[in-house]
C-alpha cells in the first residue's frame, strides 16, 4: 500500500472512530443522568435494565425518533413524538465537533475528497451506534418506531456532521458551487453578492432569535400570571424530592418548545391543544386536551381574547425591526465607506430575503417543537408549521422593509452631516492639498478636458473587484510546482530546468558610430513609455518668403514630426530647407540658407555639416518635407 493510500485510510478510520465516540458520549451522559434519578428514587418501577432502556429511548427521541408507549391503561400503544429541544443540543454539538475535527486538513494538499470522506466516515460511525440503540430499545418500555429511523433520525445526524465539515472548511460554499451553473458561480464570486448574502443570513438569524426571545418572555409573564396553577401542577405530579427533580429537568428541557409556542401565539396562528382546540390572540376555542404539566399552566384562559392577549403581537413587530436594523447597518456602512452604500431597491430586496429566511427558520422550529402525545385528541399538539412560517415571513417583510428604508435614510443623513463636519475640520489648506488629479483632453469634444470616471469599466458598467472561488487546489501554485517536478523526474533528465514563465528579452537597439555606420548595442531593459504630448500649432508663415530661388506662398500648416531620408542613401537625416525648417521650429521667418555645395559620393555632406545644409535640387524645384519633388511649382521670376 502506498504511503498516500495508507494515510487516507488512517484518516477515514480516525473519522469513523470519532463518530462512534460522539454517539457513545451522548448516550453515556444521558444514561448516567437517568441512572442517578433511578438510584435516588424511593419507589423504582424496574431494575437497572429498565432505566437503561428508558435512557436509550430518550437519546433516540433527542434525534427526532418517535417512541411508542405500550404500558397504557387501555393497552393500546401510544406514540410520543414531542421532542424536548434542549435534549438535541448535546448530541448535535458532539456530532458537529466530531465532523469538524475529522475534516480539518493537516496539509494544504487535502481537498474536497477528504472532506467528503470525513463526512461519510463520521456519519457512518454515529449511525452504527444509533442502529444498535434502536435494536436495544425494542425490548424496553419505550421502543422506537422504525419508520422514523430514516427520517428524521438519519437526517438530523447527517446535517450535524455536515455542519462540522463545513465549519472546518472555512464556511465556504465552493464545493457545492462546483456543480452550479456558471452564472451562479460568477455571481457568488463577487464581493458584493457575498456581502449581501452574509447580511441576509445574519438578519434572518437575528429575526428567529428575536422571535424565540419574545416567545420565552411571553411564557415567563404568563407563568407569573398563573403562578398558582403552575405551583399546584408541579407539586401534584410528584410527592418526593427525586420525583420533583425529574419533573423540573423535564420542564427545563421543554423551555425552548414553550418559547416557540409563545412566538407562534404572537405571530397569529397560535398552537393546537388537541384536534378540536386552538389558542391564538383572538380567541381560545374548542375543548382543550391538556395534560397536567406546569408549563401548560401558562395557556391563556378559554374564550375571546382581550387587550392583554393582543399585546403579544409586539413579538413579530420587534422581530421585523431587528431584521431592519441589521440590514440597515449593511446598507449604510460607516462614513469611511460611504461609497459602498446600497440603493433603496437592494435594501428592500435583502430585507425580503431575510424575511424568507426568518419564515423558514420559524417553520422548522415550529415543526420540531410539536408532535403527537397520544391517540385521538392528542394527535395534534403544538404549532402548525405551515401556518407559522408564512406568518413570520409576512410580518417580517411588512415591518422590516419600510423600517429598513427609514433606518438607512437616517444613517445616511447622520453620517453625511457628521462626515462633512469632520472633513471640514480636517481638510488641508488649498496650498497643502497637493496636485489636482490628472485630466486628459478629448479631441472629439473640441479639446475640453474631463476627469476620468473612477469605477467605470470599458463597457460603461460599474467596475468592482472580482474574486475566484478556489473550488479545486489543481490551479494552486504549490500544486503546479509539484506537477512540474514530477514530470521532470519521470522524464529521466530529458526536461530542462527552465522556468515556467520565461522573462521576455528586449530587442537590441542600433547605435551610430562616428563614421556613420550602425552597430548593435547590447540589450538593455525597456523603459516605460512616456505619454506623448500634443503638438504645438506652428505660426503661419509670411505671405511671400524666398528660400534661395524658390518662393513659398500661403500659410504653413502645423508642423509634423517626419524623418527625412537622404536622397542618395545617406546614413544621416536629410537637411530641411529654410522655410520648412522655420515652420518646424515654430517661427515664421525662414533661416538663411548656407551655400550649397556638391555632396561627395555616397550622398553625405562634408564633415561637420549638420541638418542646416540644403540638399541638391534639380530644375530649381523645391522638395517637400518628405523629400518628394513637387512638379508644377516652378521657380518664381
Amino acid at each position: 500500500m502506498l504511503p498516500a493510500e495508507r494515510s487516507r485510510t488512517t484518516v477515514l478510520a480516525s473519522a469513523f472512530v470519532r463518530g462512534v465516540l460522539a454517539a457513545g458520549l451522548g448516550l453515556g451522559a444521558l444514561a448516567v443522568l437517568v441512572m442517578l434519578l433511578w438510584i435516588t428514587s424511593p419507589y423504582p418501577d424496574s431494575g437497572p435494565g429498565g432505566a437503561l432502556h428508558v435512557a436509550t429511548g430518550l437519546w433516540l427521541l433527542a434525534h427526532g425518533a418517535e417512541l411508542v408507549r405500550a404500558d397504557t391503561v387501555g393497552g393500546h400503544p401510544v406514540p410520543v413524538a414531542t421532542v424536548p429541544l434542549l435534549l438535541v443540543a448535546l448530541p448535535a454539538w458532539l456530532l458537529h465537533r466530531a465532523g469538524r475535527e475529522s475534516a480539518e486538513p493537516d496539509t494544504e494538499a487535502a481537498g474536497s475528497r477528504s472532506a467528503v470522506g470525513a463526512f461519510c466516515a463520521v456519519s457512518a460511525g454515529y449511525l452504527l451506534v444509533a442502529l444498535a440503540s434502536v435494536a436495544y430499545a425494542q425490548g424496553g418500555a419505550l421502543p422506537v418506531d422504525r419508520a422514523t429511523v430514516g427520517f428524521p433520525l438519519s437526517f438530523v445526524v447527517t446535517c450535524a456532521a455536515a455542519s462540522g465539515v463545513w465549519a472546518a472548511r472555512g464556511h465556504t460554499f465552493a464545493p457545492l458551487l462546483v456543480w452550479a451553473p456558471l452564472r451562479l458561480q460568477e455571481a457568488a464570486a463577487r464581493p458584493r453578492f457575498r456581502s449581501g448574502a452574509a447580511v441576509t443570513v445574519r438578519s434572518a438569524a437575528a429575526g428567529v432569535l428575536t422571535l424565540l426571545g419574545g416567545g420565552a418572555l411571553l411564557v415567563a409573564v404568563a407563568l407569573a400570571w398563573h403562578s398558582g396553577a403552575a405551583r399546584e401542577s408541579f407539586l401534584g405530579l410528584a410527592g418526593d424530592w427525586s420525583g420533583r427533580i425529574s419533573v423540573l429537568l423535564l420542564a427545563a428541557a421543554l423551555v425552548p418548545n414553550a418559547a416557540m409556542w409563545g412566538a407562534a401565539y404572537g405571530l397569529g396562528p397560535g398552537f393546537a391543544l388537541g384536534s378540536a382546540s386552538t389558542a391564538n390572540p383572538l380567541a381560545f376555542t374548542g375543548p382543550p386536551a391538556l395534560p397536567d404539566f406546569p408549563l401548560l399552566a401558562a395557556v391563556p384562559s378559554h374564550g375571546a381574547g382581550t387587550g392583554a392577549n393582543w399585546a403579544a403581537v409586539a413579538i413579530p413587530v420587534v422581530a421585523g425591526l431587528t431584521v431592519a436594523r441589521f440590514v440597515s447597518r449593511g446598507a449604510a456602512p460607516a462614513p469611511d465607506a460611504r461609497e459602498e452604500a446600497w440603493s433603496q431597491g437592494r435594501t428592500a430586496l435583502v430585507v425580503g430575503l431575510a424575511a424568507l429566511g426568518t419564515g423558514a427558520g420559524a417553520a422548522v422550529l415550529a415543526a420540531a417543537s410539536g408532535g403527537p402525545l397520544g391517540n385521538g385528541a392528542l394527535t395534534e399538539f403544538g404549532p402548525v408549521w405551515w401556518l407559522v412560517g408564512p406568518a413570520a415571513a409576512g410580518w417580517t417583510a411588512l415591518v422590516g422593509v419600510p423600517s429598513a428604508l427609514l433606518f438607512r435614510a437616517w444613517r445616511l443623513r447622520e453620517h453625511r452631516w457628521g462626515w462633512r463636519w469632520e472633513r471640514g475640520a480636517d481638510a488641508p489648506a488649498p496650498s497643502e492639498a497637493g496636485p489636482l488629479p490628472d485630466r486628459k483632453a478629448d479631441p472629439d469634444r473640441g479639446g475640453r478636458t474631463e476627469r476620468p470616471a473612477a469605477g467605470i469599466g470599458p463597457m460603461g458598467e460599474e467596475s468592482e473587484a472580482y474574486e475566484f472561488l478556489a473550488a479545486d487546489p489543481w490551479h494552486g501554485e504549490g500544486a503546479r510546482e509539484a506537477r512540474w517536478a514530477a514530470l521532470k523526474k519521470k522524464s529521466g533528465g530529458l526536461m530542462a530546468g527552465f522556468p515556467a514563465y520565461p522573462a521576455s528579452r528586449p530587442l537590441p537597439e542600433p547605435a551610430t558610430t562616428a563614421g556613420g555606420a550602425k552597430t548593435v548595442a547590447p540589450a538593455k531593459e525597456a523603459e516605460p513609455a512616456k505619454r506623448a504630448e500634443p503638438a504645438k500649432e506652428a505660426e503661419p508663415a509670411r505671405p511671400t518668403e524666398r528660400t534661395g530661388s524658390a518662393e513659398r506662398t500661403g500659410p504653413v500648416g502645423p508642423a509634423r514630426s517626419v524623418e527625412v531620408v537622404a536622397p542618395s542613401g545617406g546614413a544621416g537625416p536629410a537637411p530641411v530647407p529654410g522655410a520648412f525648417r522655420a515652420a518646424a521650429e515654430g517661427t515664421g521667418t525662414p533661416a538663411p540658407e548656407e551655400s550649397s555645395s556638391s555632396a561627395p559620393e555616397g550622398g553625405r555632406g562634408p564633415e561637420g555639416a549638420g541638418p542646416e545644409a540644403a540638399p541638391e535640387t534639380q530644375d530649381d524645384r523645391v522638395p517637400d518635407a518628405e523629400q518628394h519633388r513637387e512638379p508644377g511649382r516652378e521657380t518664381a521670376p
